[in-house]
């Protein structure tokens, strides 16, 4: 047992023999939870994850014996977590608004029975290696839940429970080690959060996580496992992608971490998840949901572990074989935590005051994504996106700027698009993806081969538009040519046809890949079919007066993901009148 020398902030300095670096301590009468983080000659440093406020020199520490550590079993769908994973339910009804410091409160309930199903190839004599499945038990209506071995045992099943209902705390299997000593099993074992969770190998995945969003999936697609960045300054609308994705994505788990964010905005979302109704299954979202709230106020360090705390768990339900999507919002207020503690241990800033393995703490958690060939024999992954919130809509400032260097899709947010109304505020000449050629491949599948080549015929359009606006800002629009004058008017239409999309609109909230590219390959279309008249020289104002043109503009929120047909129809009918333009003027038809 040790005691407190000096308190400084959320950095405490202890005095114990013995101690190890990472290992989790009770400081004082109130028994705050801290990890050590530095060891000294004769002290060492621990962050608290609670307020230090009235802890004095001279109250006693205790070690734990091991480092920060979750609980991973059934019953963390629907909850929702603070950054140390303590159930906010709970603690409210223990300690009411405020959280009392030095609560402690197991993540899973002790009292609630579960019926267990044990796994047909569990037998007695047989040998259990870590990550294999022990069994099941129903989680929630929609998740079934995998009963894991820890992923650090291994020895011969000498005994296992038969199907039936038990606690969490019940043993379920009893195995002899390979020391000969007999180790009891349970529905839940512990994992260092800082530690990433074994598993078998890579798999190589090129199945696209589908948001509904057309912006995101059609122009810059993200794959299960992998890992992107939605940065963008205040009011560009970075929480409402988040939980459009968090609601629409095709993945089995969502988990959501409030990282330092605005109490009333992640109130909002706490309160809005459990009413959400899952489009896949058509019951609660918060089924296969959970979240980790550690807010602004709350203590920074604890702010600092709740990244682990949820990538953690989500690795736990990747390991079980599930696609798993951890949304972090956001991952600049978790930069500034390190830059905290850092500052109160006098390490040496660098860029902007941060600490020198900034880039490397982000690279580390980022790695954690990815599809995988789990222990289990199972396939699962891990899709990892990242708020940032940059300064002022500085890219250039150092998290944007790492994080952009480690992860393949960017989805840049602009602030004069979000003031235009136009939502999602994607930029499409900022943003990026590296994952288009893999996509490509199930696009091509199960959607249409012209996938790749309209995207980029879009792209293109977009990034042309834009230099023509520009000359038209210096000169006016007399400078330009009817073709470009045309190609103006059809980038208008991608935008506000295609990348536009409102959370709000019932039809338009989701949008299927199919829906998607028939919008995308109608507004090409137009463009191709007016570009022929405009070379037979009929006068672009005469195509820009067409009602077509507005028609399809409404496309997207009058014609459901099921109603494709009503789309050829449209192509159909403005092919017919392109094709009576261009029969006053020389009598050649339009080719589709």
């Amino acid at each position: 047992m040790g005691e407190v020398i000096e308190v400084n902030g959320p950095i405490v300095t202890i005095s114990q023999p013995g101690i190890r670096n990472g290992e989790q301590v009770k400081i004082g009468r109130l028994k705050l939870i801290g990890e050590v983080i530095h060891i000294r000659q004769h002290d060492a440093l621990v962050q608290v994850y609670e307020s230090t406020e009235s802890l004095h020199p001279g109250e006693q520490v205790v070690g734990l014996g091991h480092p920060l550590m979750v609980e991973l079993g059934p019953g963390l769908l629907g909850q929702i977590f603070d950054g140390v994973q303590r159930p906010l339910d709970k603690i409210m009804s223990l300690s009411g608004d405020h959280i009392t410091r030095g609560l402690e409160i197991s993540a899973l309930d002790r009292e609630k029975i579960w019926h267990y199903v044990p796994d047909p190839e569990l037998v007695v004599g047989s040998s259990l290696s870590g990550g294999e499945i022990l069994g099941t038990v129903r989680e929630t209506e929609t998740i079934t839940h995998r009963i894991l071995a820890p992923p650090t045992c291994r020895g011969e099943v000498i005994e296992y429970a038969p199907e039936g209902d038990y606690t969490v705390d019940e043993i379920i299997v009893r195995l002899r080690n390979d020391a000969g000593s007999v180790e009891g099993l349970k529905m839940y074992h512990h994992w260092p959060v800082r530690q990433p969770r074994p598993y078998r190998s890579r798999a190589n995945s090129s199945l696209p996580l589908i948001t509904g969003q057309r912006v995101l999936d059609t122009f810059f697609p993200l794959l299960k496992g992998g890992k992107a960045a939605v940065p963008g300054p205040f009011g560009a609308g970075k929480t409402i992608v988040q939980q459009q994705i968090a609601r629409w994505a095709n993945a089995d788990i969502v988990l959501y971490v409030g990282c330092g964010e605005r109490g009333n905005e992640l109130v909002e979302i706490l309160h809005t998840f459990p009413q959400l109704t899952d489009p896949h299954s058509g019951r609660s979202l918060m089924e296969r949901t959970f979240l980790v709230a550690n807010t602004s106020n709350m203590p920074v360090v604890a702010r600092e572990a709740s990244i682990y705390v949820g990538v953690t768990m989500a690795e736990y339900y990747r390991d079980q074989g599930y696609d798993v999507v951890m949304v972090a919002d956001s991952t600049s207020r978790w930069a500034e935590a390190l830059r905290e503690v850092a500052g109160r241990l006098g390490q040496m800033p660098v860029e902007e005051g941060y600490p020198a393995y900034l880039a490397s703490r982000l690279a580390a958690f980022y790695e954690r994504a990815g599809s995988v060939n789990t222990l289990s024999g199972n396939h699962g992954s891990v899709s990892l996106i990242g708020a940032v919130s940059p300064p002022g809509g500085d890219f250039s400032e150092p998290v944007t700027s790492h994080t952009k260097e480690i992860i393949r899709t960017f989805w840049a947010l602009s602030k004069p698009l979000a003031d235009a109304r136009h939502y999602p505020a994607v930029s499409w000449l900022e943003s990026f993806t590296d994952y288009a050629d893999r996509a490509a491949q199930w696009w091509s599948e199960n959607v249409s081969p012209k996938w790749g080549l309209r995207r980029q015929q879009a792209l293109s359009l977009l990034a042309e538009a834009d230099e023509l606006e520009r000359i038209v800002n210096l000169v006016g629009p007399e400078a330009l040519s009817s073709s470009q004058r045309w190609m103006l008017e059809s980038a208008g239409l991608i935008k506000e046809a295609v990348l536009q999309q409102s959370a709000l609109d019932p039809v338009d909230s989701y949008c299927a890949p199919q829906k998607q590219f028939l919008l995308l390959d109608l507004v090409l279309k137009f463009h191709d079919g007016g570009n022929q008249l405009i070379d037979l020289g009929v006068p672009v104002e005469q195509l820009i007066e067409l009602e077509f043109a507005t028609e399809l503009k409404r496309l997207k929120s009058t014609v459901a993901n099921d109603e494709l047909q009503l789309l050829e129809d449209f192509a159909q009918r403005f092919q017919a009148a392109f094709n009576a333009i261009q029969l006053e003027h020389n009598g050649v038809r339009v080719t589709s």
